[in-house]
């Protein structure tokens, strides 16, 4: 780490006291004692307390002594300590840190600093903990004892365990599409109220299949206490067909359902079946939390991910620990159980590129690093002419490799105006734990590039394939993506990658089917995008992600949806043009039930967190219910709620939140609507299926108020439709999925070309 390393042994020393484990999100109080080292701490000299980046610890406060995080701090011989709370002012990655400036005085070897985080004595309920666990959550403390401003890490800095509290949300989790007669398992955990796999349940589950039959099904699984999850096994299904798993208690409650399988047949077993990855994120060997191992094995055996991938800032991956990554890819990638690949995020300012997630089929490949800024090792600066400054020197270096780039919105992201290769850059990620982001997707169809769409998580927190956001600034959970392939093992997947055949989702685990029919035979480009030269096949049927050669005026799409909750809307679009909208309900349908959205971000950049905070009132009618949809976090939704009004606190990065309400009565009265970024009243007659909407400035931020059913339970939706192609021109279409719970899908698009 760039940190001063000059005699840390003479820095002093910490202790933290309790230093037992810790429920993870509960309220908890520390005393924290620096203890000066030989040569004391000079007046205007500090110290710091760091902690990681994703952390959602705290915040800390000094005014309100009967408030969360009320922290005091004092030094032992009365110095006066001037005392800040700093998000993003130290050196990542502890870049969240307590400033504890020694001032009008100094400190002497062996005067100490007290820190009470969640200082109790006058009322406060503590400080809250970090909501994700962590094996070794650190106080780190750096020092400036010579008054230079050049910190020095303490050589052992406390550290507690964060843990798991009770499970409260049962998960229950199976593959999408198998063929039949495929063993598959049928994975359960319970997460605590922060999303983290608990182990602190002992309960006997019921288990039964609704639909299919199952074979080698077992009545009950035991859900031991100390484990994560309960896994039955070497289940089956003989004949093509749909089944969801109900999971139940002891006393036949219902405790959750499963996400839909479905089984097809398959005698060539070359048909495409589903496998689910999060190839996306960091361990804290860069940015994130716990452990590449850690990292890898929560994808595995707590998120039931098939695919993974890990995706470490490139100036912060050390040569040795590019080694680790590439040994630890190879023993965990297991060909039919788990594919693990190796590979990193290139993480280059934007103005040169943007975050491109580089994908490897092989381990023992070149990092080419955007920068070598937090690599301080000087074994590591020697091969800096290996390095990618620009994302077209990127693509250059990668050109001849057996690779896949991935275009990523994090807080660099990427602008594929700026350089893009149709060979290499195979996808654009519309989601992940930073938010949605179609206008990614809509930059490539605009300059006629020809992409797949996934989703990952990009996860901090140590929870890839289950990524929550937590209490901090991420506003949403992150996604996922299906990779259609014969098989699961690194070359399968890398064609389907190649090849555009996946879709990406929020998070859930919807089962979705995209075809265009022809009705004369299309040329089907296999391997490059439209160079003369390109490998082609003869088809009458495209999936997802193909590019082809139309003679036909158009074709027939076919999309069928089986969501892993009732579904709101399909929506069908060529680039950007809506061509149609199709809901699981029509009018007649719809009875008291309102729903407002709040949807959209500040611009592209890091900060693009909206605040939604606002109120609503109902004249002329009344609330019989309201409740709050696709909201993340537990400090925020609705805070109050009456028969007149709900006020709510909320926010958006690109994604969708909103409220529904039920009425007393169906058209009668207005709702007004008050937030920092639109104020719109609304005649509550003049809502209809079709949405109301209200601009709200930044980037595509609006709200949006339409009508829905009472209770929509519907979880199917097949269409057919005629789509007309423009001649000699890309045609992409492809599907967004909206499920009422918030969840979206979107399929990679069919690029069909008129000739």
């Amino acid at each position: 780490m760039p940190y001063s390393h000059y005699r840390p042994e003479l820095m002093g020393s910490a202790t933290l006291e309790p230093s037992g484990p810790v429920e993870a999100g509960s309220y908890q109080s520390f005393t924290l004692i620096y203890t000066a080292g030989p040569f004391g701490v000079d007046d205007t000299g500090s110290i710091k307390i760091g902690f990681r980046f994703a952390t959602d610890f705290g915040p800390v406060q000094f005014d309100d002594p009967t408030a969360p995080g009320y922290t005091t701090i004092e030094a032992s011989n009365g110095a006066t300590l001037e005392t800040r709370w700093e998000f993003k002012r130290n050196i990542r990655p502890w870049s969240r840190s307590l400033y504890i400036g020694v001032m009008k005085h100094f400190l002497k070897p062996g005067d100490t600093i007290t820190i009470r985080f969640g200082d109790r004595r006058q009322g406060s309920p503590g400080i809250r903990m970090q909501t994700f666990c962590e094996k070794e959550f650190e106080f780190r403390v750096f020092t400036d004892v010579i008054a230079t401003y050049d910190y020095v890490a303490i050589p052992e800095s406390p550290k507690i365990s964060i843990v798991p509290g009770p499970g409260i949300e049962w998960l229950a989790v199976v593959p999408t599409l198998i063929r039949v007669d495929e063993p598959f398992k049928l994975a359960i955990k319970a997460n605590d109220a922060w999303g983290n796999p608990s182990d602190q349940l002992e309960q006997i589950l019921q288990l039964s299949a609704e639909g299919s039959a199952v074979g080698g099904l077992p009545e009950t699984l035991n859900f031991q206490r100390g484990e994560f999850a309960a896994v039955a096994a070497g289940l089956q299904i003989s004949e093509p067909g749909e089944a969801v798993f109900a999971v139940r208690d002891e006393e036949g409650n219902i405790l959750c359902r499963s996400n839909p399988i479905r089984a097809i047949a398959d005698t060539t077993g070359n048909a495409l079946v589903h496998f689910w990855g999060d190839t996306h994120g960091q361990s804290n060997e860069t940015l994130g939390t716990n452990d590449a191992r850690d990292y890898m094995l929560f994808g595995r055996d707590r998120a039931f991910l098939d695919v993974m991938g890990h995706q470490g800032n490139d100036f912060q991956i050390t040569g040795t620990f590019w080694k680790e990554l590439n040994e630890l890819t190879a023993e965990l990638d297991k060909p039919a159980e788990f594919v693990c690949i190796p590979g990193y995020e290139w993480s280059a300012n934007t103005a040169v590129g943007g975050d491109r997630n580089v994908h490897y089929r092989r381990e023992g490949e070149t990092i080419h690093r955007s920068s070598h800024a937090q690599i301080a090792d000087p074994d590591d600066m020697v091969d800096e002419e290996s390095d990618a400054h620009t994302a077209h020197e990127l693509f250059e270096k990668l050109r001849d490799k057996y690779c896949v780039v991935m275009a990523h919105v994090g807080g660099r992201y990427a602008d594929i105006t700026f350089a893009h290769d149709e060979e290499l850059e195979t996808a654009v990620e519309v989601h992940s734990d930073w938010g949605t982001f179609e206008w990614i997707v809509w930059d490539a169809l605009e300059n006629g590039f020809r992409v797949g769409i996934v989703g990952n998580s990009d996860g901090h927190k140590g929870r890839p394939g289950a990524s929550y956001p937590g209490a901090s600034f991420f506003g949403s959970q992150g996604g996922l993506t299906c990779f259609l392939a014969p098989r699961l093992d690194r070359d399968a997947i890398f064609e389907s990658m190649r090849r555009r055949h996946h879709y990406a989702t929020t998070g859930n685990r919807m089962l979705l089917d995209v075809i265009a029919a022809t009705a004369s035979d299309a040329t089907l480009i296999l391997k490059k995008s439209n160079p003369s030269d390109a490998a082609t096949q003869k088809t009458r049927n495209l999936i997802m992600g193909d590019i082809a050669h139309i003679a036909d005026e158009e074709v027939t799409i076919d999309i069928g949806v089986v969501g892993s909750a009732p579904l709101e809307r399909l929506d069908i679009y060529r680039g950007r043009e809506l061509l149609d909208t199709v809901r699981p309900y029509k009018d007649a349908d719809l009875g008291k039930r309102v729903r407002i959205t709040m949807e959209g971000a500040e611009y592209r950049g890091r900060a693009r967190t909206t605040v939604w905070n606002g109120t609503l009132a109902v004249t002329g009618n009344s609330i019989s219910d309201s409740r709050m949809y696709n909201n993340w976090n537990q400090d925020r939704g609705i805070r109050e709620s009456s028969p007149e009004q709900v006020s709510w606190k909320a926010v958006t990065t690109g994604n969708v939140c909103g409220i529904d309400l039920w009425l007393a009565e169906s058209s009668a009265g207005s709702i007004a609507i008050k937030t920092p970024h639109a104020n719109p009243t609304v005649s509550i007659a003049s809502i209809g299926i079709e949405e109301t909407v209200f601009d709200a400035g930044g980037l595509a931020r609006k709200i949006k108020l339409y009508r829905l059913p009472d209770e929509p339970h519907e979880v199917r939706v097949t269409h057919s439709m005629n789509v007309a192609l423009r001649p000699n021109d890309d045609n992409p279409v492809y599907v967004r999925v909206t499920q009422l719970d918030g969840h979206r899908a979107w399929s990679s698009p069919i690029y069909l070309v008129r000739q």
